[in-house]
C-alpha cells in the first residue's frame, strides 16, 4: 500500500523559509512523477511544483524562483524549499505521485500547514 507522509510546516515570519519533506513508501517509484500541491483556505488545491525521476521539474508561475523541488530517489523522497515566504502562501501543502505516463495523480499525503505572519 502507497503511502506518502509530508513533514516540515509549520508558522513563520513573512520573507522566512521552510524545507518540507515527503517520504513516500509501498512500492517502487523509479517511474513516478512526484509533487506538491496546496491548498489555502477558501479556495480550491492548486499544482505548486513536480519533479520527474530525471530530476525534471515543473513550477506553477506563481512560486517559480522562489520554491524549489528536488527528489532523493534512494529515500523515495520529494522536498519543497520555500523562501520569501509571503502571507499568501499559506496553505495546507499536500505531496502527491503519478505515473509519468498518466496525467493524474493517484496517491496523496495527508497535507501539512504551512502559516505565514505579515
Amino acid at each position: 500500500q502507497v503511502q506518502l507522509v509530508e513533514s516540515g510546516g509549520g508558522l513563520v515570519q513573512a520573507g522566512g523559509s521552510l524545507r518540507l519533506s515527503c517520504a513516500a513508501s509501498g512500492r517502487t517509484f523509479s517511474s513516478y512523477v512526484m509533487g506538491w500541491f496546496r491548498q489555502a483556505p477558501g479556495k480550491e488545491r492548486e499544482f505548486v511544483a513536480q519533479v520527474y525521476w530525471s530530476g525534471t521539474t515543473y513550477y506553477s508561475n506563481s512560486v517559480k524562483g522562489r520554491f524549489t523541488i528536488s527528489r532523493d530517489n534512494a529515500k523515495n523522497t520529494v522536498y519543497l524549499q520555500i523562501n520569501s515566504l509571503k502571507p499568501e502562501d499559506t496553505a495546507v501543502y499536500y505531496c502527491a505521485v503519478r505515473s509519468s505516463s498518466s496525467s493524474k495523480y493517484e496517491y496523496w499525503g495527508q497535507g501539512t500547514q504551512v502559516t505565514v505572519s505579515s
